[in-house]
């Protein structure tokens, strides 16, 4: 059946958010892995998670599937730029972790958990999930001892990330172009 002129326009409006999302989100990437966490005292593989922002509020103005490509964009593109074929399974495992947890806390509790919980939650699934890939892919769990650092690394980070989240969907919600993917809500 053919999309009607309104269903056009909208559904380019997405791809157009998803590709400036992308976008976004991968320049994000670069910046971050330019920052010398190391020296600043966090642990070897820590993030800060930048392009997590991206992700986040795609989850808040577009629909799951939307989001779960942009994940997917953002994985690739960035493991190709910055990384080796370990970092894309480690980054493809903890990003889609992270999606689906903060998909489903989205989706069950509405707004009853606040942005920066939802970004928390997800910044601790994400540590989970690389640090699990890379006990699979070097078959030990010795890794896993990292495991309290990281969480409490995705705590901080998660609440960054949340805050820039609420600000960044406070702002996209005064711009013509995300208007129709408010559904009555505003940030």
């Amino acid at each position: 059946m053919a999309m009607s002129s309104r269903e056009s326009a909208t559904a380019l409006k997405r791809t157009v958010i998803i590709a400036i999302f992308a976008a976004v989100a991968v320049v994000l990437s670069i910046v971050e892995a330019q920052i010398p966490l190391a020296a600043m005292g966090m642990m070897p593989g820590a993030k800060l998670g930048f392009a997590n922002i991206m992700i986040l509020t795609c989850i808040y103005f577009l629909r799951g599937r939307d989001a779960f490509m942009l994940v997917i964009l953002k994985t690739l593109l960035t493991s190709f730029l910055l990384g080796t074929f370990s970092s894309l399974l480690f980054s493809l495992f903890g990003s889609l972790l992270s999606f689906v947890v903060m998909f489903l806390l989205i989706r069950f509790t509405g707004k009853r958990l606040s942005v920066i919980g939802v970004s928390i939650a997800g910044g601790l699934a994400h540590n989970t999930g690389q640090l699990v890939a890379a006990s699979m892919v070097f078959n030990s769990t010795t890794i896993l001892y990292y495991l309290p650092i990281l969480l409490i690394t995705g705590i901080v980070t998660g609440i960054l990330v949340g805050f820039a989240v609420r600000y960044l969907m406070a702002s996209l919600s005064r711009i013509s172009l995300f208007e129709e993917f408010l559904d009555g809500r505003s940030y």
